[in-house]
């Protein structure tokens, strides 16, 4: 079984192609927010170097959030066109269940992403990891910085953070020797943790039509608080 899977949920994008419990071929790019011009090419060129089509793929797996808004609807829309167009199911990824494979290689800690989401909030899930297993211990949620900190400083086991928010939080708790930084190259979502985790959700949740793929966003855009903030004001 082949799977072709990417994302495009924070300024970086990865991608990368599964076959039959390895993987063939992985490709990130981090130059900003420019999803919409280099996504499909990464993916095109991906596809290429391993002489292979939209044809041989079996399922395609997407991050769907949380992460940027923008980025997220990037990420859907493009795999429901190529689902709709090639009729191929679709695997459903959480981002930070995906991050949290960026940590599979440590032993007996917990692994804490956290995806920048403004507003002193980060995006985040809390997993530990044994065994190069990755356990969900909460369910994706926004959370402020200064709440999930104090939950951490309360962790019996080393916690790791990352995510493009790791550095946000990391420097506010400096002095807690029990929280540290991921490896700089373990900061951003990497093909490899990215199939990985596709893997996963495959063998738990299954995949579905591309239809029933769902963004994930966990909070209102700025735009729909505003609208209900004047909506508020007309009452």
């Amino acid at each position: 079984m082949k799977i072709l899977a990417f994302d495009s949920t924070s300024k970086s994008a990865a991608c990368g192609i599964w076959e039959d419990g390895k993987i063939r071929r992985t490709s990130f790019i981090n130059d900003g927010f420019t999803h919409s011009v280099n996504l499909l090419p990464m993916v095109e060129d991906c596809l290429r170097a391993e002489g292979l089509t939209h044809d041989d793929i079996d399922l395609y797996g997407v991050t769907v959030g949380p992460g940027s808004f923008t980025g997220v609807r990037i990420g859907i829309a493009t795999i429901k066109g190529m689902a709709f167009v090639k009729e191929k199911e679709c695997i459903a990824v959480s981002t930070l269940f995906a991050l949290a494979h960026n940590l599979a290689g440590y032993e007996g800690i917990i692994a804490c992403p956290v995806m920048d989401a403004r507003r002193n909030q980060v995006y985040n899930a809390l997993f530990e990891v044994n065994d190069h297993q990755i356990i969900r211990l909460c369910e994706d949620r926004a959370i402020g910085i200064s709440e999930l900190l104090e939950e951490l400083k309360n962790s019996k086991k080393k916690v790791i953070l990352v995510g493009d928010g790791a550095k946000l939080c990391y420097n506010s708790v400096k002095e807690d020797q029990n929280i540290s930084i991921c490896e700089e190259n373990e900061l951003y979502l990497h093909g490899e943790g990215l199939l990985k985790a596709a893997v996963t959700c495959l063998k738990t949740s299954g995949s579905v039509e591309h239809a029933l793929l769902n963004p994930v966003y966990l909070r209102l855009s700025q735009a729909e608080r505003e609208q209900n903030a004047k909506t508020e004001g007309l009452k």
